[in-house]
């Protein structure tokens, strides 16, 4: 091997092949001679492990984009079952209605386990509804620190928020979501829960909680001015 081969070396070759990328154009021929190792061990040409890349890499832009399409058709059924619910609740009468049209979409079309909503107020009990009412002084025992902060969150729900929030239904609830409701002042609480521990957690979206709970800050007063 004379020095000028000796000093072709691999850095050399990759740097000029990069400087001049039409090179195999030129030398077409080279491509079905070029071999590389396969996973499998068996040797291919260059030309048929580009194939296999670009294969590859076809299936994953081809997965990225059905990911992306699930994507948008969910946000769509979430975007249509919510404007179902904001309108149906902008549709009732009284307070008995907003709650019965609360639960049943929660229940139906977001298939949502555990359902609550308390309202703050000095009554035992909210006629023919599935609220509840709890003295505000109460619930700050219990939830203070969300009333202070009434930001929609999801997990993170201590024992004994979770028992106030569920009543009766607290050792079912695995995990849950929250968000308190207020307008010029605290008005009460939309809890949502899940039997499952893992389903509600800190790095879940709290955007679709929120929104309704600023929809209902918006119509509750009307409804619970005399509780």
């Amino acid at each position: 091997m004379s020095n000028r081969d000796a000093s072709i070396t691999d850095q050399r070759v990759a740097e000029y092949l990069a400087e001049n990328p039409d090179f195999f154009v030129k030398h077409s021929r080279l491509l079905g001679e070029l071999e590389l190792p396969h996973d499998s061990g068996k040797a291919v040409s260059l030309v048929e492990r580009q194939v296999s890349v670009l294969r590859d890499r076809n299936m994953d832009m081809r997965q990225r984009l059905s990911n992306l399409l699930d994507n948008a058709r969910e946000n769509d059924r979430l975007f249509e079952k919510s404007k179902r619910l904001v309108l149906a609740l902008l549709e009732c009468n009284d307070l008995g209605d907003l709650v019965d049209a609360l639960y049943y979409s929660f229940d139906k079309e977001f298939n949502i386990q555990h359902t609550r909503l308390i309202i703050f107020g000095n009554h035992q009990t909210v006629p023919s509804t599935a609220a509840r009412i709890e003295n505000l002084h109460v619930a700050r025992d219990v939830i203070g620190r969300r009333i202070k902060s009434p930001k929609a969150v999801s997990g993170g729900i201590k024992d004994d928020e979770c028992k106030f929030l569920f009543d009766k239904d607290a050792p079912h609830i695995g995990s849950a979501a929250m968000s308190v409701l207020i307008h010029s002042k605290p008005l009460g609480v939309l809890a949502i829960g899940n039997e499952d521990p893992k389903f509600y957690h800190s790095g879940m979206g709290t955007i679709f909680l929120g929104y309704i709970a600023e929809v209902l800050n918006r119509l509750l007063p009307k409804y619970i001015k005399n509780y």
